[in-house]
């Protein structure tokens, strides 16, 4: 089979209605190499970067609500710092760069997703223009 490793994916494939922060970014434990006493944190096992994790909100309105919230791991030196939160909203909108997804199978037995990305930043822009039926941008 022709692809290996994780699949390249863009933001807008992932949520194309956006997605929020709605947790801490969290460094992710290596849990086989972890003994008493000793914390070991994951490393990427092709980059050898850190792997840090978030919880973000899927901004989808036809997810049920178990399928809103799901965990996004960064690959980073350093811990991820979120974008500053917006006035007036309850969570912080988030876009990821490098994104990919690798398949797995659960422990229900069904297909579930790990989300990869290498950086995370504020989104480029909170409101798109509407096209028209002529596919020409118009004013919102």
């Amino acid at each position: 089979m022709a692809i290996q490793g994780p699949i390249p994916i863009t933001f807008d494939q992932v949520f194309p209605h956006g997605c929020y922060i709605v947790g801490e970014v969290e460094q992710v434990k290596d849990f086989d190499a972890s003994t008493n006493g000793r914390t070991v944190y994951a490393k990427d096992k092709t980059t050898g970067e850190l792997i840090w994790q978030v919880a973000v909100m899927d901004a989808d309105p036809a997810l049920k609500a178990g399928q809103k919230t799901v965990a996004v791991k960064i690959l980073a030196p350093v811990q991820p710092v979120p974008p500053p939160s917006l006035p007036g909203l309850p969570f912080t909108p988030v876009e990821f760069d490098g994104m990919s997804v690798t398949p797995y199978v659960s422990q229900a037995g069904r297909l579930a997703w790990s989300i990869r990305a290498t950086a995370m930043r504020a989104p480029r822009s909170m409101a798109t223009p509407a096209k028209a039926a002529t596919g020409k941008e118009v004013a919102a």
